[in-house]
């Protein structure tokens, strides 16, 4: 069990000093050298657990997506509501994309190298599944009267994962991230008083204020 628990623990190093290297400097810029001295382990140890520099982007790749899906879930199955829900996404969107290296790689890669980090052969989309949540929840917000019925769902969900993604690369290039989550506050502040039905303006206050907080985080 210790031999597995180091072994789980070397992959994990791995992992994340490959996401590091990948997000500063891209695919075609990582060395596997740089990687292997960030990790603190030999070349043998890279090539064991992921067979290659290509195997390792690939996994920081599914990660991603699987780390979006998990949280998009998560957040479902919360009693919050459905428009609750939505701006409980967008938040936590930003804090994976601001706090982990894994997030931002897996983002990074997959629009370099075009891959889709799927065996259907379908269209490479690091947000996928943060958009297809959304567009759900936004569903749901519709039925549940936070949402006006002349929106759609569809093109409010893509809007939203667009406009955090957007905010992402601006922050990163002025201020490293750091003024990430005020831009998606501003862009509720404009967006809230336009899609929620008059009559129930009095919860926007609370709406926008809605986060959720993964167990350990």
């Amino acid at each position: 069990m210790a031999q597995q628990a180091r072994a789980v623990a070397t992959r994990r190093q791995i992992a994340l000093c490959g996401a590091q290297v990948f997000d500063r400097l891209g695919y075609y810029g990582a060395r596997v050298e740089e990687i292997v001295a960030g990790a603190r382990i030999t070349k043998g140890a890279l090539y064991f657990h992921f067979g290659s520099k290509d195997g390792l982007a690939q996994w920081i790749i599914r990660e991603q997506r699987g780390m979006a899906a998990a949280s998009t879930a998560a957040i479902a199955a919360t009693d919050a509501s459905a428009l609750e829900q939505v701006v409980m996404l967008c938040h936590e969107m930003v804090r994976q994309i601001v706090t982990d290296p894994i997030v931002r790689a897996g983002i990074r890669l997959t629009v370099e190298l075009g891959w889709s980090g799927t065996d259907d052969g379908g269209p490479s989309d690091p947000y996928n599944a943060w958009t297809a949540g959304c567009t759900r929840f936004v569903e749901r917000a519709i039925e549940q009267g936070d949402v006006a019925d002349t929106v759609s769902a569809p093109v409010l969900a893509r809007h939203l994962i667009c406009a955090v993604a957007g905010a992402q690369l601006v922050s990163r290039m002025r201020t490293f991230l750091e003024d990430l989550d005020r831009y998606v506050d501003e862009m509720w502040a404009v967006l809230l008083p336009g899609i929620v039905p008059a009559a129930r303006h009095d919860r926007i206050g609370s709406v926008s204020s809605a986060r959720w907080c993964a167990a350990g985080v």
